[in-house]
């Protein structure tokens, strides 16, 4: 694993300062949208069912407060939903009480071994453009780690023109968005490949952000 500039200690200390400061206000947190992506809505609604079974086993990564994890509950799949913030997850259990054993507070880059290899399908949400670019292939290497031999890949996260973006291009906290070639470079170098062209589309937030969606699978 390449040394980062961005330290992953220092990236899981920053995320909880953010939900701590918080003080419970979801509103003073600027990713928390209290809603699912809509563009994990759509893929759920035209793609999942033809892949993904009902129960299968599923992951949310980088997990915030829940509320795509929430969704995956509610299509009926087997859910554990992770964050590297302890007070996320302590919200997340908060807000949905019934579900609180799906929960989990864990770091991407040592997750418990019964995580390996064991999910049917691995949904990664903005997590990968929060860390520094030298980051980004370790991160999507880490998550593949997740996935059965026969499991998908979900990733959604910003995207970019054709120069990647480097650590000095961004404030200091991210987001670094990352180009069509780098994600799938890093795809690739964590033993992926496309089951499909990626996505890209400019989401509803004001002002709009592009982002991308890809589907991988095991090369």
């Amino acid at each position: 694993m390449a040394v980062s500039t961005f330290p992953v200690q220092t990236s899981v200390e920053y995320f909880e300062s953010i939900y701590q400061d918080a003080k419970g206000d979801a509103s003073r947190i600027s990713w928390a949208d209290q809603r699912p992506n809509p563009a994990l809505v759509n893929w759920l609604n035209a793609v999942a069912p033809s892949l993904i079974r009902s129960g299968a086993r599923v992951v949310c990564v980088g997990c915030g407060l829940g509320d795509d994890a929430r969704e995956l509950m509610c299509r009926g799949y087997d859910v554990t939903a992770f964050d590297c913030s302890a007070t996320a997850i302590a919200w997340a259990k908060k807000i949905d009480p019934i579900n609180a054993r799906c929960y989990s507070q864990a770091d991407l880059f040592q997750p418990p071994p019964r995580w390996r290899h064991r999910f049917d399908l691995v949904v990664e949400i903005n997590t990968i453009h929060a860390i520094s670019p030298d980051m980004h292939q370790p991160a999507l290497a880490a998550i593949a780690g997740l996935m059965s031999p026969h499991g998908y890949l979900l990733v959604i996260c910003r995207g970019c023109g054709d120069e990647p973006m480097s650590n000095s291009s961004a404030d200091e906290s991210g987001p670094w968005p990352l180009t069509q070639g780098e994600l799938l470079e890093a795809a690739a170098a964590a033993g992926l490949q496309p089951v499909e062209p990626l996505s890209i589309f400019t989401d509803d937030e004001d002002p709009p952000v592009q982002r991308m969606r890809g589907l991988f699978k095991r090369a």
